[in-house]
Protein backbone atom coordinates (compact mmCIF):
# COMPACT_ATOMS: atom_id res chain seq x y z
CA UNK A 1 0.00 0.00 0.00
CA UNK A 2 1.07 3.80 -1.01
CA UNK A 3 -0.26 5.22 2.26
CA UNK A 4 -0.52 8.50 0.16
CA UNK A 5 2.86 8.47 -1.01
CA UNK A 6 3.05 9.72 -5.20
CA UNK A 7 6.03 8.00 -6.45
CA UNK A 8 8.21 8.55 -10.21
CA UNK A 9 11.11 7.24 -12.00
CA UNK A 10 12.33 5.89 -8.07
CA UNK A 11 11.56 9.53 -6.10
CA UNK A 12 9.34 8.75 -3.25
CA UNK A 13 7.51 11.96 -2.53
CA UNK A 14 4.73 13.63 -0.76
CA UNK A 15 3.32 17.29 -0.63
CA UNK A 16 5.06 17.67 3.17
CA UNK A 17 8.68 16.76 1.83
CA UNK A 18 8.44 18.61 -1.37
CA UNK A 19 6.17 21.21 -0.89
CA UNK A 20 9.03 23.86 -1.78
CA UNK A 21 7.99 22.88 -5.96
CA UNK A 22 4.62 24.46 -7.11
CA UNK A 23 2.94 21.98 -9.52
CA UNK A 24 3.99 23.06 -12.48
CA UNK A 25 7.99 23.13 -11.37
CA UNK A 26 6.78 19.19 -10.09
CA UNK A 27 5.74 18.62 -13.31
CA UNK A 28 9.02 19.94 -15.29
CA UNK A 29 11.07 17.98 -12.95
CA UNK A 30 9.69 14.81 -13.57
CA UNK A 31 10.01 15.19 -17.14
CA UNK A 32 6.25 14.37 -17.46
CA UNK A 33 3.33 15.65 -20.33
CA UNK A 34 0.76 18.07 -18.33
CA UNK A 35 -1.61 14.90 -18.90
CA UNK A 36 0.62 12.14 -17.75
CA UNK A 37 0.87 14.27 -14.66
CA UNK A 38 -2.36 15.17 -13.87
CA UNK A 39 -3.15 11.38 -14.54
CA UNK A 40 -0.73 10.48 -11.88
CA UNK A 41 -1.42 13.02 -9.65
CA UNK A 42 -4.73 11.97 -9.63
CA UNK A 43 -3.83 8.30 -9.21
CA UNK A 44 -1.82 9.40 -5.97
CA UNK A 45 -5.02 11.07 -4.66
CA UNK A 46 -5.98 7.69 -4.94
CA UNK A 47 -3.76 5.40 -3.65
CA UNK A 48 -4.21 5.83 -0.12
CA UNK A 49 -7.63 3.52 -0.74
CA UNK A 50 -5.65 1.09 -2.33
CA UNK A 51 -6.07 -1.11 1.13
CA UNK A 52 -9.52 -0.82 1.45
CA UNK A 53 -9.98 -1.77 -2.65
CA UNK A 54 -8.23 -4.95 -3.31
CA UNK A 55 -10.55 -5.45 -6.08
CA UNK A 56 -12.94 -3.25 -8.02
CA UNK A 57 -12.62 -0.31 -9.97
CA UNK A 58 -10.14 1.58 -7.79
CA UNK A 59 -7.69 -1.23 -7.91
CA UNK A 60 -7.94 -1.46 -11.78
CA UNK A 61 -7.44 2.05 -12.15
CA UNK A 62 -4.57 2.30 -9.69
CA UNK A 63 -3.12 -1.03 -11.26
CA UNK A 64 -1.02 -3.59 -9.53
CA UNK A 65 2.00 -0.39 -8.99
CA UNK A 66 0.07 1.43 -6.59
CA UNK A 67 1.07 -1.02 -4.14
CA UNK A 68 4.96 -0.39 -3.97
CA UNK A 69 7.71 1.93 -5.04
CA UNK A 70 8.87 2.10 -8.34
CA UNK A 71 12.81 0.26 -8.50
CA UNK A 72 14.87 3.36 -8.99
CA UNK A 73 15.44 4.75 -12.53
CA UNK A 74 17.03 8.57 -11.24
CA UNK A 75 19.35 10.06 -13.45
CA UNK A 76 21.42 12.00 -11.76
CA UNK A 77 23.17 15.37 -13.73
CA UNK A 78 26.43 15.43 -14.75
CA UNK A 79 27.55 17.76 -12.00
CA UNK A 80 25.83 15.11 -9.33
CA UNK A 81 27.21 12.17 -10.86
CA UNK A 82 30.71 13.96 -10.48
CA UNK A 83 30.52 14.79 -7.03
CA UNK A 84 29.52 11.01 -6.42
CA UNK A 85 32.66 10.40 -8.70
CA UNK A 86 34.52 12.04 -6.53
CA UNK A 87 33.32 11.38 -2.88
CA UNK A 88 33.54 7.10 -4.20
CA UNK A 89 37.11 7.89 -4.72
CA UNK A 90 37.51 9.44 -1.68
CA UNK A 91 35.76 6.58 -0.11
CA UNK A 92 37.73 3.97 -1.63
CA UNK A 93 41.02 5.80 -0.88
CA UNK A 94 40.21 4.87 2.99
CA UNK A 95 39.88 1.03 2.22
CA UNK A 96 42.95 1.11 0.24
CA UNK A 97 45.34 2.65 2.55
CA UNK A 98 43.94 2.03 5.60
CA UNK A 99 43.73 -1.65 5.48
CA UNK A 100 46.68 -4.18 5.98
CA UNK A 101 48.55 -4.48 2.40
CA UNK A 102 49.28 -8.48 3.21
CA UNK A 103 46.14 -9.59 5.50
CA UNK A 104 43.95 -7.01 3.39
CA UNK A 105 41.94 -6.92 7.14
CA UNK A 106 40.71 -2.72 6.87
CA UNK A 107 40.42 -0.59 10.19
CA UNK A 108 37.30 -0.47 12.00
CA UNK A 109 37.93 3.41 12.08
CA UNK A 110 41.04 6.32 10.78
CA UNK A 111 41.91 9.51 11.17
CA UNK A 112 39.89 11.66 8.62
CA UNK A 113 42.93 13.63 7.10
CA UNK A 114 44.74 10.11 6.68
CA UNK A 115 46.41 6.89 8.52
CA UNK A 116 47.04 6.80 12.02
CA UNK A 117 48.68 4.13 14.50
CA UNK A 118 45.65 2.54 15.53
CA UNK A 119 45.34 -1.27 14.42
CA UNK A 120 41.99 -2.59 15.28
CA UNK A 121 39.95 -3.92 12.10
CA UNK A 122 36.93 -4.41 11.97
CA UNK A 123 35.78 -7.50 9.63
CA UNK A 124 32.69 -5.65 8.83
CA UNK A 125 34.94 -2.67 7.40
CA UNK A 126 36.59 -5.15 5.75
CA UNK A 127 33.45 -7.10 3.70
CA UNK A 128 32.54 -3.46 2.93
CA UNK A 129 36.13 -2.90 1.60
CA UNK A 130 36.14 -5.95 -0.21
CA UNK A 131 33.36 -4.58 -2.06
CA UNK A 132 34.56 -0.97 -2.47
CA UNK A 133 37.90 -2.60 -4.15
CA UNK A 134 35.37 -4.48 -6.55
CA UNK A 135 33.80 -0.94 -7.62
CA UNK A 136 37.31 0.74 -7.37
CA UNK A 137 38.02 -1.72 -10.20
CA UNK A 138 34.90 -1.76 -12.21
CA UNK A 139 35.78 1.77 -12.60
CA UNK A 140 39.22 1.99 -12.90
CA UNK A 141 40.37 3.71 -9.99
CA UNK A 142 42.77 1.86 -9.37
CA UNK A 143 45.42 -0.56 -11.08
CA UNK A 144 43.34 -3.40 -11.63
CA UNK A 145 46.18 -6.01 -10.84
CA UNK A 146 47.02 -4.42 -7.68
CA UNK A 147 43.66 -4.91 -6.80
CA UNK A 148 42.81 -8.64 -7.46
CA UNK A 149 46.43 -8.96 -5.66
CA UNK A 150 44.92 -7.26 -2.38
CA UNK A 151 41.71 -9.43 -2.56
CA UNK A 152 43.40 -12.60 -2.99
CA UNK A 153 46.01 -12.20 -0.46
CA UNK A 154 42.50 -10.83 1.43
CA UNK A 155 40.73 -14.20 0.57
CA UNK A 156 43.57 -16.52 1.20
CA UNK A 157 44.64 -15.13 4.55
CA UNK A 158 40.97 -16.00 5.69
CA UNK A 159 40.98 -19.13 4.58
CA UNK A 160 44.13 -19.93 6.07
CA UNK A 161 45.32 -17.87 8.44
CA UNK A 162 42.83 -15.65 10.62
CA UNK A 163 41.05 -18.09 13.27
CA UNK A 164 37.43 -18.56 13.21
CA UNK A 165 34.36 -20.69 15.00
CA UNK A 166 32.25 -22.63 12.45
CA UNK A 167 33.41 -20.09 9.96
CA UNK A 168 32.11 -17.02 12.04
CA UNK A 169 34.60 -14.73 12.50
CA UNK A 170 35.93 -12.35 15.53
CA UNK A 171 34.03 -8.74 15.66
CA UNK A 172 37.48 -7.10 16.04
CA UNK A 173 40.96 -8.24 15.35
CA UNK A 174 44.17 -7.04 14.90
CA UNK A 175 44.69 -5.60 11.37
CA UNK A 176 48.24 -6.85 10.67
CA UNK A 177 47.79 -10.79 12.46
CA UNK A 178 44.19 -11.16 12.64
CA UNK A 179 44.46 -11.94 16.33
CA UNK A 180 41.14 -10.84 18.27
CA UNK A 181 40.92 -7.33 20.29
CA UNK A 182 38.89 -5.73 22.38
CA UNK A 183 37.50 -9.39 23.92
CA UNK A 184 35.60 -9.56 20.87
CA UNK A 185 32.31 -11.61 19.96
CA UNK A 186 32.96 -14.12 17.65
CA UNK A 187 29.52 -11.94 15.37
CA UNK A 188 26.63 -13.26 13.41
CA UNK A 189 26.42 -9.68 11.96
CA UNK A 190 29.78 -8.46 11.30
CA UNK A 191 30.67 -12.19 9.29
CA UNK A 192 27.48 -12.19 7.09
CA UNK A 193 28.91 -8.31 5.86
CA UNK A 194 32.43 -10.01 5.14
CA UNK A 195 30.73 -12.54 3.41
CA UNK A 196 28.75 -10.56 1.50
CA UNK A 197 32.09 -8.66 0.51
CA UNK A 198 33.79 -12.05 -0.27
CA UNK A 199 30.69 -13.20 -2.60
CA UNK A 200 30.96 -9.84 -3.81
CA UNK A 201 34.46 -10.59 -5.30
CA UNK A 202 34.06 -13.89 -6.52
CA UNK A 203 31.46 -12.76 -9.37
CA UNK A 204 33.34 -10.12 -10.09
CA UNK A 205 36.89 -11.27 -10.58
CA UNK A 206 37.63 -13.30 -13.32
CA UNK A 207 39.64 -15.43 -11.14
CA UNK A 208 40.34 -19.26 -10.51
CA UNK A 209 42.07 -18.97 -6.94
CA UNK A 210 39.44 -16.10 -5.84
CA UNK A 211 36.25 -18.09 -6.73
CA UNK A 212 37.62 -21.05 -4.96
CA UNK A 213 39.01 -19.14 -2.01
CA UNK A 214 35.54 -17.53 -1.65
CA UNK A 215 33.43 -20.54 -2.17
CA UNK A 216 35.67 -22.13 0.81
CA UNK A 217 35.21 -19.39 3.08
CA UNK A 218 31.30 -19.06 2.79
CA UNK A 219 30.43 -22.58 2.80
CA UNK A 220 32.86 -23.35 5.89
CA UNK A 221 29.91 -21.39 7.95
CA UNK A 222 27.85 -23.37 9.89
CA UNK A 223 24.58 -21.24 10.28
CA UNK A 224 22.58 -24.22 12.03
CA UNK A 225 25.59 -23.51 15.18
CA UNK A 226 24.78 -19.97 15.86
CA UNK A 227 20.64 -20.98 16.59
CA UNK A 228 22.25 -22.49 19.72
CA UNK A 229 19.04 -24.41 19.49
CA UNK A 230 16.73 -22.13 18.70
CA UNK A 231 14.63 -20.73 16.06
CA UNK A 232 16.38 -17.43 15.52
CA UNK A 233 20.07 -16.75 15.34
CA UNK A 234 22.53 -15.58 18.47
CA UNK A 235 24.38 -12.30 17.78
CA UNK A 236 27.58 -13.85 18.84
CA UNK A 237 29.76 -16.17 20.94
CA UNK A 238 32.45 -16.02 22.85
CA UNK A 239 35.19 -18.21 24.36
CA UNK A 240 34.77 -17.33 27.81
CA UNK A 241 30.85 -17.22 28.14
CA UNK A 242 29.09 -19.19 25.29
CA UNK A 243 26.63 -17.68 23.04
CA UNK A 244 25.30 -14.03 23.80
CA UNK A 245 21.55 -13.71 25.06
CA UNK A 246 20.52 -11.59 22.36
CA UNK A 247 19.06 -12.98 19.01
CA UNK A 248 18.15 -11.45 15.77
CA UNK A 249 15.02 -11.95 16.32
CA UNK A 250 13.30 -8.21 15.61
CA UNK A 251 13.31 -6.72 12.13
CA UNK A 252 16.81 -4.85 11.50
CA UNK A 253 19.57 -5.14 9.49
CA UNK A 254 18.90 -9.15 10.29
CA UNK A 255 18.38 -9.86 6.52
CA UNK A 256 21.38 -10.47 5.36
CA UNK A 257 22.22 -13.26 8.27
CA UNK A 258 19.14 -15.11 7.50
CA UNK A 259 19.28 -14.61 3.65
CA UNK A 260 22.75 -16.25 3.56
CA UNK A 261 22.53 -18.84 6.15
CA UNK A 262 19.27 -20.36 3.77
CA UNK A 263 20.99 -19.89 0.34
CA UNK A 264 23.81 -22.18 2.16
CA UNK A 265 24.41 -25.76 0.05
CA UNK A 266 26.96 -27.02 2.89
CA UNK A 267 25.22 -26.06 6.18
CA UNK A 268 21.61 -24.41 5.40
CA UNK A 269 19.38 -22.80 8.16
CA UNK A 270 15.81 -24.73 7.92
CA UNK A 271 13.56 -22.09 5.85
CA UNK A 272 11.61 -21.56 9.01
CA UNK A 273 14.20 -19.35 10.50
CA UNK A 274 12.83 -16.63 7.89
CA UNK A 275 9.62 -16.73 9.88
CA UNK A 276 11.05 -16.87 13.20
CA UNK A 277 11.70 -13.10 13.71
CA UNK A 278 9.39 -10.16 14.27
CA UNK A 279 8.69 -7.37 12.09
CA UNK A 280 6.74 -4.69 13.80
CA UNK A 281 4.22 -1.81 12.39
CA UNK A 282 5.52 1.66 12.88
CA UNK A 283 3.78 4.74 11.85
CA UNK A 284 4.48 8.38 11.21
CA UNK A 285 2.35 11.23 9.52
CA UNK A 286 0.22 8.25 8.10
CA UNK A 287 2.97 6.77 6.27
CA UNK A 288 3.72 2.82 7.75
CA UNK A 289 6.51 0.43 7.76
CA UNK A 290 8.64 -2.50 9.13
CA UNK A 291 10.69 -1.03 11.71
CA UNK A 292 12.27 -1.30 14.73
CA UNK A 293 13.34 1.32 17.40
CA UNK A 294 16.67 0.97 15.75
CA UNK A 295 19.21 3.75 13.98
CA UNK A 296 18.35 4.40 10.02
CA UNK A 297 21.57 1.96 8.78
CA UNK A 298 19.04 -0.91 9.55
CA UNK A 299 17.12 -0.17 6.52
CA UNK A 300 20.12 -0.02 4.45
CA UNK A 301 22.78 -2.59 5.17
CA UNK A 302 20.84 -5.70 3.56
CA UNK A 303 20.23 -3.74 0.86
CA UNK A 304 23.69 -2.83 0.00
CA UNK A 305 24.13 -6.09 -1.65
CA UNK A 306 20.66 -8.08 -1.74
CA UNK A 307 18.09 -6.82 -4.71
CA UNK A 308 15.05 -6.33 -3.02
CA UNK A 309 13.57 -4.32 -5.78
CA UNK A 310 10.60 -5.40 -7.61
CA UNK A 311 10.41 -8.53 -5.20
CA UNK A 312 8.45 -9.37 -1.89
CA UNK A 313 7.94 -11.96 0.60
CA UNK A 314 4.40 -13.09 2.59
CA UNK A 315 5.58 -9.92 4.62
CA UNK A 316 6.52 -6.70 2.64
CA UNK A 317 8.42 -5.12 -0.05
CA UNK A 318 11.72 -4.47 1.85
CA UNK A 319 12.74 -2.37 -1.11
CA UNK A 320 9.56 -0.06 -0.76
CA UNK A 321 10.12 -0.62 3.06
CA UNK A 322 13.23 1.02 3.37
CA UNK A 323 12.35 3.66 1.26
CA UNK A 324 9.35 4.90 3.49
CA UNK A 325 11.29 4.43 6.21
CA UNK A 326 14.23 6.28 4.61
CA UNK A 327 11.10 9.12 3.82
CA UNK A 328 9.98 8.93 7.12
CA UNK A 329 13.05 10.00 8.59
CA UNK A 330 13.51 13.03 6.30
CA UNK A 331 10.68 13.82 7.58
CA UNK A 332 11.29 13.25 11.09
CA UNK A 333 14.96 15.52 10.79
CA UNK A 334 12.75 18.56 9.05
CA UNK A 335 9.99 18.23 12.09
CA UNK A 336 13.43 19.06 14.58
CA UNK A 337 13.88 22.30 12.97
CA UNK A 338 12.18 24.44 15.73
CA UNK A 339 14.80 22.51 18.04
CA UNK A 340 17.27 22.75 14.94
CA UNK A 341 17.09 25.53 12.70
CA UNK A 342 19.40 23.93 10.03
CA UNK A 343 18.00 21.36 9.83
CA UNK A 344 15.32 20.95 6.65
CA UNK A 345 14.37 19.70 2.92
CA UNK A 346 18.12 19.64 2.07
CA UNK A 347 19.87 18.96 5.39
CA UNK A 348 18.91 16.24 7.29
CA UNK A 349 20.32 12.92 8.42
CA UNK A 350 21.02 11.16 11.78
CA UNK A 351 22.11 7.76 12.19
CA UNK A 352 24.65 5.33 14.50
CA UNK A 353 27.60 7.35 14.52
CA UNK A 354 30.64 9.41 16.35
CA UNK A 355 29.12 12.12 18.72
CA UNK A 356 30.85 14.94 20.53
CA UNK A 357 30.84 12.58 23.61
CA UNK A 358 31.31 8.93 22.37
CA UNK A 359 29.89 6.76 20.05
CA UNK A 360 25.73 7.05 20.06
CA UNK A 361 23.18 5.09 18.38
CA UNK A 362 20.76 7.71 17.62
CA UNK A 363 17.84 8.42 15.07
CA UNK A 364 14.40 8.22 14.65
CA UNK A 365 11.13 8.29 14.42
CA UNK A 366 10.67 7.17 17.07
CA UNK A 367 13.25 9.39 19.13
CA UNK A 368 16.41 7.63 20.10
CA UNK A 369 18.96 8.57 21.98
CA UNK A 370 20.66 12.26 22.79
CA UNK A 371 19.84 14.09 19.86
CA UNK A 372 21.96 17.27 20.16
CA UNK A 373 21.24 18.21 16.38
CA UNK A 374 24.62 16.15 15.19
CA UNK A 375 24.19 15.82 10.96
CA UNK A 376 25.50 11.81 10.15
CA UNK A 377 26.51 12.16 6.50
CA UNK A 378 25.67 8.11 6.04
CA UNK A 379 22.56 8.42 6.86
CA UNK A 380 21.82 10.63 3.10
CA UNK A 381 24.49 8.41 1.62
CA UNK A 382 22.67 5.38 2.27
CA UNK A 383 19.78 6.37 1.04
CA UNK A 384 20.67 7.33 -2.35
CA UNK A 385 18.79 3.92 -3.69
CA UNK A 386 15.36 4.97 -1.90
CA UNK A 387 15.20 9.14 -2.07
CA UNK A 388 18.24 9.55 -4.47
CA UNK A 389 17.16 13.93 -5.51
CA UNK A 390 16.58 14.22 -1.45
CA UNK A 391 19.84 12.49 -0.77
CA UNK A 392 22.02 13.92 -3.27
CA UNK A 393 20.67 17.61 -2.13
CA UNK A 394 21.66 16.87 1.52
CA UNK A 395 24.89 15.62 0.24
CA UNK A 396 25.54 18.59 -1.95
CA UNK A 397 24.70 20.68 0.94
CA UNK A 398 26.79 19.52 3.27
CA UNK A 399 30.15 19.91 1.11
CA UNK A 400 29.15 23.19 0.01
CA UNK A 401 27.77 24.62 3.32
CA UNK A 402 30.66 23.02 5.64
CA UNK A 403 33.38 22.56 2.96
CA UNK A 404 36.53 21.35 4.45
CA UNK A 405 35.58 20.89 8.11
CA UNK A 406 33.15 18.04 7.18
CA UNK A 407 34.89 17.19 3.92
CA UNK A 408 38.32 15.34 4.58
CA UNK A 409 41.10 12.96 2.80
CA UNK A 410 38.23 9.93 2.63
CA UNK A 411 34.99 12.16 2.17
CA UNK A 412 32.88 13.04 4.54
CA UNK A 413 33.45 13.20 8.41
CA UNK A 414 31.75 10.40 9.79
CA UNK A 415 29.12 13.41 11.63
CA UNK A 416 29.23 16.75 12.82
CA UNK A 417 27.13 19.27 14.80
CA UNK A 418 26.68 22.77 13.17
CA UNK A 419 24.98 23.97 16.39
CA UNK A 420 28.45 23.31 18.60
CA UNK A 421 31.13 23.25 15.75
CA UNK A 422 31.65 19.98 16.60
CA UNK A 423 33.78 17.95 13.63
CA UNK A 424 34.38 14.42 14.21
CA UNK A 425 38.21 14.10 13.62
CA UNK A 426 37.50 10.34 12.43
CA UNK A 427 36.10 8.57 10.28
CA UNK A 428 34.42 4.50 10.09
CA UNK A 429 34.80 2.39 7.82
CA UNK A 430 31.05 0.49 7.60
CA UNK A 431 29.73 4.72 7.34
CA UNK A 432 31.96 5.05 4.41
CA UNK A 433 31.02 1.53 3.12
CA UNK A 434 27.37 2.29 2.96
CA UNK A 435 27.92 5.72 1.10
CA UNK A 436 29.89 4.24 -1.40
CA UNK A 437 28.18 1.14 -2.00
CA UNK A 438 24.65 2.95 -2.11
CA UNK A 439 26.74 5.35 -3.95
CA UNK A 440 27.16 3.17 -6.89
CA UNK A 441 23.94 1.14 -6.55
CA UNK A 442 22.20 4.52 -7.12
CA UNK A 443 24.67 5.19 -10.27
CA UNK A 444 24.85 1.53 -12.45
CA UNK A 445 23.16 -0.77 -10.00
CA UNK A 446 26.63 -2.57 -9.57
CA UNK A 447 26.73 -3.87 -6.30
CA UNK A 448 23.22 -5.33 -6.70
CA UNK A 449 23.45 -6.77 -10.14
CA UNK A 450 27.29 -8.57 -8.89
CA UNK A 451 26.09 -10.15 -5.74
CA UNK A 452 23.18 -11.37 -7.15
CA UNK A 453 24.97 -13.64 -9.80
CA UNK A 454 25.37 -15.50 -6.95
CA UNK A 455 23.27 -18.33 -6.73
CA UNK A 456 23.08 -18.79 -3.36
CA UNK A 457 21.88 -15.79 -2.75
CA UNK A 458 19.09 -16.31 -5.21
CA UNK A 459 18.21 -19.49 -3.53
CA UNK A 460 17.72 -17.67 -0.26
CA UNK A 461 15.93 -15.39 -1.40
CA UNK A 462 13.29 -18.24 -3.06
CA UNK A 463 13.87 -20.24 0.16
CA UNK A 464 12.10 -17.23 2.38
CA UNK A 465 9.50 -16.64 0.04
CA UNK A 466 10.91 -13.65 -2.16
CA UNK A 467 8.77 -13.72 -5.74
CA UNK A 468 8.51 -10.94 -8.17
CA UNK A 469 6.15 -8.34 -7.98
CA UNK A 470 7.10 -6.83 -11.52
CA UNK A 471 4.24 -6.54 -13.88
CA UNK A 472 6.20 -8.71 -16.33
CA UNK A 473 8.92 -11.55 -15.51
CA UNK A 474 9.53 -14.57 -14.25
CA UNK A 475 10.07 -15.01 -10.13
CA UNK A 476 12.69 -14.78 -7.91
CA UNK A 477 14.16 -18.04 -8.50
CA UNK A 478 14.02 -17.74 -12.45
CA UNK A 479 15.89 -14.12 -12.63
CA UNK A 480 19.34 -15.67 -13.19
CA UNK A 481 19.13 -13.88 -16.69
CA UNK A 482 18.70 -10.47 -14.69
CA UNK A 483 22.11 -11.44 -13.63
CA UNK A 484 24.16 -12.37 -16.04
CA UNK A 485 26.55 -15.72 -15.37
CA UNK A 486 29.96 -15.29 -14.17
CA UNK A 487 30.67 -18.91 -15.01
CA UNK A 488 30.42 -19.92 -11.30
CA UNK A 489 27.77 -22.69 -10.70
CA UNK A 490 26.83 -25.03 -7.85
CA UNK A 491 27.68 -28.45 -7.32
CA UNK A 492 24.16 -29.96 -7.81
CA UNK A 493 22.55 -32.38 -4.92
CA UNK A 494 23.73 -30.42 -2.14
CA UNK A 495 20.32 -28.60 -0.89
CA UNK A 496 19.81 -30.75 1.52
CA UNK A 497 18.68 -28.72 5.07
CA UNK A 498 20.91 -29.52 7.81
CA UNK A 499 19.41 -30.73 11.08
CA UNK A 500 19.36 -27.52 13.96
CA UNK A 501 21.92 -28.82 16.53
CA UNK A 502 24.01 -27.41 19.51
CA UNK A 503 27.83 -27.41 18.22
CA UNK A 504 29.64 -25.27 21.46
CA UNK A 505 33.37 -25.37 20.53
CA UNK A 506 35.35 -25.41 23.87
CA UNK A 507 36.98 -22.71 25.20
Amino acid sequence: MNYGVFTHAGVMTDDSVRRELKPEQQRQASGLTRREWRRAAGLACLAPFAALHETGPIRALLGQASGRLAAPTFKFSAAEDAFLEEMEKANLLFFWEQADPYTGLVKDRSQANGPDARVMASIASTGFGLTALCIGDQRGYLPSAKVRTRVRDCLQFLWKSMKCEHGFYYHWVNMHTGARVAEAEVSSIDTALLLCGVLTCRQHFDDGEIRTLATQIYERVDWPWMLNGGKTLSHGWKPESGFLKPRWDTYNELMMIYLLGLGSPTHPLPAETWEAWTRPQFEYRGIRFIGSNAPLFVHHFSQAWFDFRDKRDAHADFFENSARATSVHRMFCIDLHKRFPYLGEDLWGISASDSAHGYEAWGGPPPMGPLDGTLVPSAAGGSLPFLPQEAMETLLAMKERFGKRAWKRYGFVDAFNPQTGWYDPDVIGIDLGITMLMAENARSQFVWKTFMKNEEMRRGMERAGFHSTAATGAATGAAAADYPASGFRLRPGRWAEAPQRDQRPEA
